[in-house]
């Protein structure tokens, strides 16, 4: 895609981010008191989607830069399952399940499938610090343009921070979580699509 439709996929995109920082964490009419983390923040209720594997859509193309400045793009992970979660520093329930997503990637690196936390709205020294404070170990997109948000659009409607897609190995999405997402939830959403049959 190039020129004017990038432009205008990327602009509906940054309107999207924005709307989701303006929420303060919200979803949609799913959220519920139950999904509150912190004093006045409320998120995602962190409902589950699945896709069976001939339902999905388009395969997702992305690729950039991370906070260390390494590049980083999903086609040379295509083969194996990648998590990408989107954050950011001041999103309480985006540190909350921080010490999950650590565990996940600890128990899953070793086995073919890749976490990348994908990131519009902070400046590298805070994303940085961040992922010092809650002892990130794997990368996350510096995504200042909103291209993780772009490459998205129109396939998983992202409706609260965070939210975790998990795509599979043909490169498409099978599943979302949106809000807070627990190690044993991501687990099994990993291992579905490990199960499945070629």
């Amino acid at each position: 895609m190039t020129g004017p439709s990038r432009r205008r996929v990327v602009a509906g995109a940054l309107a999207a981010v924005a709307g989701l920082t303006v929420a303060a964490c919200s979803a949609d009419a799913t959220t519920t008191a139950d999904a509150e983390v912190d004093t006045g923040y409320v998120s995602g209720d962190g409902s589950v989607q699945t896709w069976p594997r001939g339902e999905r859509g388009d395969v997702v193309e992305l690729a950039g830069v991370t906070f260390e400045e390494e590049p980083v793009d999903l086609a040379d992970w295509r083969g194996d399952i990648t998590v990408l979660n989107f954050w950011y520093a001041e999103c309480p329930p985006c540190r909350a399940e921080a010490p999950d997503l650590a565990q996940v990637h600890e128990e899953y690196s070793d086995e073919g499938v890749h976490l990348l936390g994908v990131n519009h709205t902070n400046e590298p020294a805070t994303a940085l610090a961040f992922e010092r404070r809650f002892e990130v170990p794997y990368p996350s997109l510096y995504d200042s343009d909103a291209a993780g948000v772009a490459a998205l659009q129109g396939v998983v409607p992202l409706q609260a921070m965070p939210s975790t897609v998990v795509i599979d190995q043909d490169g498409r999405v099978a599943a979302r979580v949106v809000g807070r997402v627990e190690a044993s939830t991501l687990s099994a959403l990993i291992d579905d699509v490990r199960a499945e049959v070629p």
